[in-house]
């Protein structure tokens, strides 16, 4: 009987709580939702920047699933550079010069066997007509870690930091401490300013010994600098700061805190470079934090991109970081009334 009172008492309890139960009934169906989506989404086709090349040759490529558009030599350069396609190709009395942006070696791959399959056989068959390859971004032979690093690197940083500061800080509320500086003359924006202020340090030490170990203990690609890696991963664990304390201010318990993980986190590593998406699935990313440290970190880490290059992933990181910020303070409103 009283191990039935004790699982009444349960019951009752986790019925009232009308969050936590959403979370656990609507939560994963949602991310299986999503999963569906993105899984299930038919193979993109391989984009191709034709500078010159015989029509019939072109016609082959389209009826083997190659999106082809005619560029410029200098206009396909920069499509490279840029992300549109994946290889550039000059076709010159039958010999193939390609151009391929080797950040993707699964797409390298499919553009280079298209490319190939296109060609007349008593070309492909001749030595001096052998196509020349020049790698823009990354070599041949480009590991899988060290293509999917800069992301791994990114969501890292970012997971580490989301949990271990949304969860601090939701002790600091279920310890009182939280509600005894509220009762004081303190403002509400000083409190998430010196919280933001004491655990951003252990988030710098943090950020910096991950990509140290990446970078000189693992060997990962890095084309571009390593302050840049060092400013972007900060600037990605700041932005995962800030959402892990306004989400803790949000969250009961520490029970919800952990369920706001496959809610918030895992969904956006879908979105950050690790599948080859559509259009449309594409542009969801970009209301996603994680895609802008990892587009930040490839196209500095794989494509030697300066600072120049990611001033909009970082403009975009500090701005979701003062909304993070602001909602905070607004949040906190509701903990100072009682």
């Amino acid at each position: 009987m009283r191990v039935l009172a004790l699982a009444r008492r349960i019951l009752q309890q986790m019925r009232r709580d009308r969050r936590t139960l959403a979370l656990m009934l609507i939560g994963p169906l949602l991310v299986l939702a999503l999963m569906y989506l993105i899984l299930d989404t038919d193979e993109q086709p391989v984009r191709i920047a034709v500078v010159q090349a015989p029509a019939d040759y072109i016609e082959r490529l389209d009826r083997a699933n190659v999106v082809t558009a005619r560029y410029g030599e200098a206009d396909a350069r920069q499509a490279l550079r840029d992300g549109e396609v994946t290889a550039a190709v000059y076709m010159q009395s039958g010999k193939l010069h390609i151009a391929v942006d080797g950040a993707n070696p699964v797409k390298v791959q499919q553009a280079l066997a298209a490319l190939e399959n296109a060609r007349f056989k008593e070309q492909s068959a001749r030595p001096d007509l052998k196509s020349e390859v020049t790698y823009i971004y990354g070599y041949a032979g480009l590991s899988t870690f060290d293509n999917f690093g800069s992301v791994l690197i990114g969501f890292i940083v970012f997971f580490f930091v989301f949990l271990v500061s949304g969860i601090s800080f939701l002790q600091e509320r279920t310890t009182g401490t939280l509600e005894k500086l509220l009762s004081t003359p303190i403002r509400r924006w000083e409190i998430v300013c010196g919280y933001l202020l004491g655990f951003g340090f252990f988030t710098v030490l943090q950020s910096v010994i991950i990509v140290c170990f990446c970078v000189y203990m693992l060997k990962i690609i890095l084309v571009g600098t390593f302050a840049l890696v060092v400013l972007i991963t900060l600037s990605g664990a700041l932005m995962a700061l800030t959402l892990g304390t306004l989400l803790s201010t949000a969250a009961q318990s520490e029970f919800q805190m952990m369920q706001f993980i496959p809610l918030v986190v895992v969904p956006q590593v879908f979105f950050s470079g690790l599948f080859d998406l559509s259009p449309q699935m594409e542009a969801i990313g970009r209301f996603m934090p994680l895609y802008y440290i990892a587009e930040a970190l490839r196209t500095v880490m794989l494509k030697g991109g300066g600072f120049t290059e990611i001033l909009l992933p970082l403009g975009v990181m500090f701005g979701m970081s003062l909304c993070f910020i602001f909602a905070n303070i607004q949040l906190l409103k509701k903990h100072r009334s009682l």
